[in-house]
């Protein structure tokens, strides 16, 4: 007679979710902060917000994921920097409104769970938590034969956070003649991974051989540089009452994120010679061939967030933003809107190919 299924052999192994459970408890740990209520563990977790010193709280939440950057990640074997990639694109989005990321929970979900490589990827969660100041409350370990194939992973990031009602930054104020300051991104973030990809590929590039811009380390290692964490410095701005909006420049770049947080009737003037882009992005012009509009369209081209503030205040904001460890710079200004045109970029064709303006709605 034959033995009974069982879950382990239908390729789920619960003992496999217990021990990364307890694998990841110091790193989760080290991220608590005023207001966290429990441990990690619980069917639910709790939050005080009074404990964590709010008076008359709007909550902000946000999620997102990493994207196909996972996929150089899992070719490569490297798994301690996605993590970070996670929490940023979650957080970022939060600070753009002026609230304080308070806590977050991470869904992961492969095949077969792997704890060695699950663990190193929560481990860099939880490092992005502690660089942003949440703490990692809870999460879901997945394991799902048959809808991913044997090594494949993929991420999701859940964040709450809150801002006193008064403080809420909605761009509103934002009037001509107001500045606009970039913030240095560290790289190319976690976007445009599937044209990053297809250039790798198509070119035939190894992701073990040698970085084309970086000395001592792989094309691999290059390629998964950790998203920037924008929190302590742009939030202390704004506390500060120096800044009108942030845009956290994501896909489609400066062009398509920047007159998300513009009122009516304004636009961007933005000068692309105001700033250094991260030598990645000249390697993936040229490699990939890409026109300006498609890095543009793409890429954050080294500038993870952009700041608006009014000019009597940019240098104030420049030195809370520098003191807290960015690379700041004066890189355009506001205007009143005319034509359809919310965002015009001119660029030295050094920077940008042979185009030197792009003017998009």
């Amino acid at each position: 007679m034959t033995s009974g299924y069982t879950y382990r052999g239908a390729g789920v192994d619960i003992e496999a979710g217990d021990a990364l459970v307890e694998a990841i408890k110091p790193a989760a740990k080290a991220t608590l902060r005023s207001g966290v209520m429990g441990g990690l563990g619980g069917f639910g977790a709790l939050f005080d917000l009074k404990a964590a010193g709010y008076a008359d709280p709007l909550l902000v939440s946000s999620t997102d994921g990493v994207g196909t950057k996972l996929k150089i990640a899992i070719a490569a074997g490297i798994h301690d920097t996605v993590g970070q990639d996670l929490v940023a694109m979650c957080v970022n989005d939060l600070v753009v409104q002026g609230a304080e990321p308070l806590f977050f929970l991470d869904y992961f979900a492969s095949s077969r769970l792997q704890v060695t490589a699950a663990a190193a990827v929560i481990q860099g969660i939880a490092k992005g938590c502690e660089m942003a100041g949440c703490a990692l409350i809870g999460g879901e370990t997945a394991e799902m034969p048959g809808l991913y194939a044997d090594g494949d992973y993929d991420l999701a990031g859940f964040v709450v956070g809150a801002v006193e009602r008064d403080r809420l930054l909605t761009g509103a104020d934002v009037a001509p003649g107001d500045l606009l300051i970039g913030i240095a991104s560290s790289g190319i973030h976690s976007n445009g991974y599937s044209l990053v990809r297809r250039i790798v590929e198509g070119e035939n590039q190894a992701y073990d051989g040698p970085s084309p811009v970086e000395e001592g380390v792989s094309l691999a290692r290059t390629l998964l540089t950790p998203t920037r964490i924008y929190v302590k410095g742009p939030l202390a701005a704004h506390r500060q009452g120096l800044v009108k909006a942030f845009a956290h420049i994501t896909g489609s770049g400066i062009i398509g994120n920047l007159p998300r947080v513009l009122p009516d009737g304004m636009a961007a003037e933005v000068d692309a010679g105001c700033w250094n882009w991260p030598p990645i992005f000249d390697w993936l012009q040229k490699t990939g061939r890409l026109t300006a509009r498609e890095m543009a369209h793409t890429f954050n081209c080294g500038l993870g967030m952009i700041a608006v503030v009014s000019r009597e205040k940019a240098p104030d904001a420049m030195t809370v933003l520098a003191e807290a460890g960015e690379s700041v710079g004066v890189i355009g200004r506001i205007v009143e809107q005319k034509g359809d045109a919310r965002t015009t970029v001119i660029g030295p064709a050094g920077s940008w190919g042979q185009d030197r303006m792009w003017v998009v709605s």
